[in-house]
């Protein structure tokens, strides 16, 4: 394969001194060296080798595609970073495997008689080294040779081959947080009349500046890409080493990092071979090609172990897409990615979503739970203040609006004609058996394996976390249980009261609980189960149940529910409890009925308030006035 424009990157930044690192590394290598680039929230769209009306221009990047294999449907499992790299560093799905969470409350081990994927490489007699982000939800136990800022394949034994990823936080979301006076004083290289926004973002000069400085991020990250392609030729690596290179998750405008819509899954992906390692991407697919099939971030580890040679362990949710076995056919016919999202820091959701082929479908548990609802970090750019501020003033059109809105339980889009999922099929009569198709394939998917999001997070800490695989196993049929009631929110009212009047019966707390979030989801239909709720409000014996109740009465009924949810509040057994109820109190605040609540924190154990980790505290930050987390 040519690697003229890396030599031309090498004549062009070689620094004095680095002949002596060329003549150590040219060895003869029996495994291929492999290095992963890996940069944070940038989705698909902001690339302009992937997306030219949106992205930005990538000149190394562009020409390192030019010369391997490009991806076009690539995709994250989840829309944000510790979950969508639980996902990578595991080959597991997060939901079975209790690393859904973003961030995790606590860490979960790895599946008996699985390792982190670089224990594999280090077996075989790799050196591996991560430059530097880990942000896994597994417990990490000595799982690299060397992971910090300082990490390098420079400090392998001589002839080692080695795995490195070199990870750039240029382009994070936290980098496009900037003040007024800043945008006033500090103009972009890019223009602000040169980039296109996304259908569902306003026209306005602030959105314009974010995404010109998000064009500049990528320009400098493109930069940085071609320092380190140098820094790998100047040590005579660069004819035995595969290249890897992948945004980790979707993002990072406001409404597409942690949200299971393409902006926020569809990433960039492009791997290089050098001529000696050829003979491991498929045949046929010569340099420049753009594949179609569908690749996602479970596939990653088993990719890696494949194109080592090494043996890919049972008990993995991916498969390869490169290396022996693995035929240019065979990867062009993959259609279906799966992806998940659940708590993104302290707000709460369940939302699942399958892609196959050109549609995307979505199934929204908890639709009541608006997309725009409060999340800290999120709110601190101001783009996205503006963009509440917009909808709160009745100044978006339709598709603007959306995010600030509840959502339908389920949402079909055909990607090829409505990339941007605007126009929901879900109704539409021609698209019936699509919808069917996908529901019920999607519903499988989370029976088998199964989904442990169907039980609150604070019960799956106390009896899942020791060995969620294993706890899900024995639980499964329970879990299918729970996941036939949710599903009650997609039959009208009349054919589900039956089932739903047994369900709030039922001597299971989680029965009930869903039933409820079923009730909450048929709005002013469920009224005949409303005295029902009323009575499990008042003395169900489950806090969490009670809270479900509560937020029913309030958002079917517009009833004032602050009494027993302040009761519940007080009555939290521990944090992640605690962070649950805070969604609802802020969801009512936010929301209709927009309800305040007298929250105070001295009601908590000052343990509980001292623990930076504990989600709640952020809650507490936006809903009491003057209240700042303690300092570490």
């Amino acid at each position: 394969m040519p690697v003229s424009f890396l030599r031309r990157l090498f004549l062009c930044l070689l620094l004095p001194g680095s002949i002596v690192s060329v003549l150590s590394g040219a060895t003869a290598a029996k495994r291929p060296n492999i290095l992963w680039i890996t940069s944070e929230d940038n989705a698909w769209h902001f690339v302009r080798l992937f997306d030219p009306v949106h992205g930005a221009p990538m000149p190394n990047l562009e020409r390192l595609g030019n010369e391997g294999l490009i991806f076009d449907r690539a995709f994250a499992n989840a829309p944000v970073c510790s979950v969508a790299r639980s996902a990578i560093i595991s080959g597991c799905y997060g939901p079975r495997t209790l690393t859904q969470y973003h961030r995790r409350s606590r860490f979960a081990p790895m599946p008996d008689g699985l390792h982190m994927y670089p224990w594999y490489l280090r077996q075989a007699g790799y050196f591996t080294s991560n430059n530097a982000k880990t942000d896994y939800n597994f417990v990490d136990a000595d799982t690299w040779d060397e992971c910090s800022p300082r990490a390098s394949w420079r400090h392998r034994r001589p002839g080692q081959p080695f795995f490195h990823i070199q990870n750039f936080g240029t382009t994070h979301e936290g980098r496009l947080r900037f003040s007024a006076e800043e945008m006033a004083t500090t103009p972009n290289q890019t223009p602000s009349d040169a980039v296109t926004l996304f259908p569902f973002h306003p026209d306005t000069p602030t959105f314009r500046y974010t995404y010109a400085r998000y064009h500049d991020l990528h320009r400098r990250l493109d930069e940085q890409i071609g320092e380190l392609l140098a820094q790998l030729e100047a040590d005579g690596l660069m004819d035995d080493t595969i290249i890897f290179y992948y945004g980790d998750h979707g993002g990072v405008v406001p409404g597409t990092k942690g949200y299971l819509h393409e902006t926020g899954l569809h990433v960039p992906l492009l791997v290089w071979f050098p001529e000696k390692w050829r003979h491991l991407a498929p045949a046929g697919a010569e340099p420049g090609t753009r594949l179609r099939g569908f690749v996602s971030f479970v596939d990653l580890a088993p990719t890696l172990l494949n194109l080592a040679g090494i043996p890919i362990p049972d008990g993995l949710d991916g498969s390869p897409f490169l290396g022996p076995g693995v035929s240019l056919c065979d990867l062009e016919q993959r259609d279906e990615v799966f992806a998940y999202a659940d708590r993104f820091d302290e707000k709460y959701d369940l939302v699942r979503s399958l892609r196959k082929g050109r549609f995307r479908y979505i199934r929204n548990f908890q639709p009541f739970n608006f997309d725009g609802l409060q999340n800290n970090y999120r709110y601190r750019m101001l783009a996205w203040q503006e963009w509440r501020e917009l909808y709160q003033a009745g100044r978006l059109d339709a598709a603007q609006r959306r995010f600030f809105e509840p959502r339908p339980p389920e949402e079909l889009y055909d990607i090829e004609t409505d990339p941007f999922q605007l126009h929901n099929l879900a109704d539409n009569p021609a698209f019936r058996p699509t919808l069917l198709r996908l529901r019920a394939r999607l519903g499988d998917r989370l029976r088998s394996m199964p989904d442990l999001s169907f039980l609150p997070e604070n019960i799956l800490l106390k009896e899942a976390i020791a060995n969620p695989v294993a706890w899900g196993r024995d639980h499964r049929d329970e879990i299918a249980r729970l996941i036939d009631i949710a599903d009650l929110q997609l039959v009208p009212f009349a054919d589900a009261e039956p089932s739903l009047r047994a369900a709030l019966a039922s001597s299971v707390p989680w029965e009930r609980y869903w039933a409820l979030i079923v009730c909450t989801t048929h709005g002013r239909a469920a009224e005949p189960l409303l005295p029902i709720v009323r009575r499990i409000a008042a003395d169900d014996p489950v806090n969490l149940v009670r809270v479900l109740a509560a937020e029913c009465l309030a958002l079917v009924a517009g009833e004032d529910t602050r009494e027993p949810l302040t009761a519940a509040v007080r009555q939290a057994a521990d944090p992640v409890e605690l962070n649950l109820i805070l969604n609802t109190v802020v969801l009512l605040r936010d929301g209709p009925p927009h309800l305040r609540f007298p929250i105070d924190p001295t009601w908590f154990p000052a343990a509980w308030l001292a623990d930076r980790d504990n989600e709640f505290l952020r809650r507490l930050e936006y809903l009491v006035p003057g209240f700042a987390p303690p300092a570490h």
